[in-house]
């Protein structure tokens, strides 16, 4: 049986978490809910807490058998992967839009463009892959429950959310999570390079 101690280590966990807490950014995708909220009537929860976690743990198991099959190794994805979470942080530090997003895509607002591609973007899957080239596995785990756990609070009290935190307090929200952003980007680069 394997020591449990050794294969969770707390600032593991603390790592993943922060770094998809993140990515996901869904503090600031709040406006984004909102307005998928008004158009659709209703947020499904749970639905798109669901559905947004069998495509983070599908593409956290599947992600190497995809890069292999077009014959990129993890270390190279990695990197690209740090590329591109800098970016995203730049775009979040820097109030500019670097990537285009769709935010009204039609569909049901539960999987498309909640779940997938809000929640769960090209960001979230390079950032899984980044993380388990870096990270033990079930550390890796605990940290998409974790962020699913606080992404689900989050839909379920947008509403909420939205009057007690303002304006400026979700562009403050955004741009330090930018700033802890740049570091890991900057911290996946140099160990993958």
């Amino acid at each position: 049986m394997p020591d449990l101690a050794a294969t969770f280590s707390l600032k593991q966990i603390s790592s993943v978490t922060l770094t998809l807490f993140a990515i996901i950014d869904i503090l600031g995708s709040i406006p984004i809910i909102i307005q998928i909220r008004q158009r659709e009537g209703t947020i499904n929860a749970e639905v798109a807490t669901v559905v947004a976690g069998v495509l983070m743990v599908a593409f956290l198991f599947l992600g190497q058998s995809i890069l292999a099959l077009f014959g990129v190794d993890l270390a190279s994805f990695a990197l690209a992967g740090s590329l591109i979470i800098f970016f995203i942080a730049l775009e979040m530090v820097l109030g500019v839009e670097i990537f285009r997003h769709n935010p009204l895509a039609s569909g049901s607002g539960a999987v498309v463009p909640l779940a997938f591609p809000l929640i769960v973007g090209a960001g979230t899957m390079t950032t899984l892959i980044s993380l388990r080239a870096v990270f033990s596995l079930p550390n890796v785990l605990v940290g998409i429950v974790v962020n699913l756990v606080f992404v689900y609070l989050v839909l379920k009290s947008s509403a909420w959310i939205e009057r007690k935190l303002g304006k400026a307090g979700e562009d403050i929200l955004r741009r330090v999570f930018g700033v802890i952003l740049l570091a890991i980007a900057i911290k996946l680069f140099k160990q993958n390079f």
